[in-house]
């Protein structure tokens, strides 16, 4: 499984909650908000000032178990 960044947080959660800390690393501490659920990862890394890019491949290589 891969995730892009088209995809909501929302959904992203529901393929791994181990995805929890790398979002929080990063700055994006709002992960509980109803509102930040229904973003796109490229919407979160925007207002979060963080690179969607790097973002993406970091949680797609947590999937792959790298």
């Amino acid at each position: 499984m891969q995730i892009t960044k088209q995809m909501t947080i929302g959904e992203i959660l529901r393929i791994d909650q181990g995805i929890i800390p790398i979002l929080l690393e990063s700055g994006m501490h709002c992960l509980g908000c109803p509102h930040s659920r229904g973003e796109s990862m490229e919407q979160a890394c925007a207002v979060h000032g963080v690179d969607v890019d790097e973002m993406v491949a970091k949680i797609n290589a947590h999937l792959a178990g790298i």
